[in-house]
């Protein structure tokens, strides 16, 4: 992995931070880490986006984030756990797995 998808990855990782925050948020500086959070995100996918395929960072980014915010939901926040939730995020994660195995990178080589 180069570091381009790392930081896909870690902007799929802010997306989590910020929709919990659009939740949990409560005072002015839960509500400024959320917007922090949102911005950074935004501006991560736009440095990904430069030396990858728009639309394939898109698909893995919006993918990790859903399956990260379903599964924090899970653990942390007491939302309901049911097998359908975990084969459709497995579903769903080997969909966002096989669009990353497919896409051709040449882009970013030529760079």
């Amino acid at each position: 992995m180069n570091k381009h998808w790392l930081i896909v990855i870690v902007a799929s990782v802010f997306e989590v931070l910020w929709v919990i925050g659009l939740k949990h948020s409560y005072d002015v500086w839960t509500w400024g880490g959320t917007a922090f959070a949102i911005v950074f995100t935004f501006y991560l996918l736009l440095v990904a986006g430069r030396y990858l395929p728009v639309g394939t960072v898109y698909a893995v980014f919006v993918g990790l984030g859903t399956a990260g915010t379903v599964i924090t939901g899970i653990l942390f926040f007491d939302e309901p756990f049911k097998i359908s939730k975990i084969l459709l995020i497995i579903l769903l994660l080997i969909g966002v797995m096989g669009l990353k195995i497919v896409t051709d990178d040449k882009k970013e080589e030529a760079e």
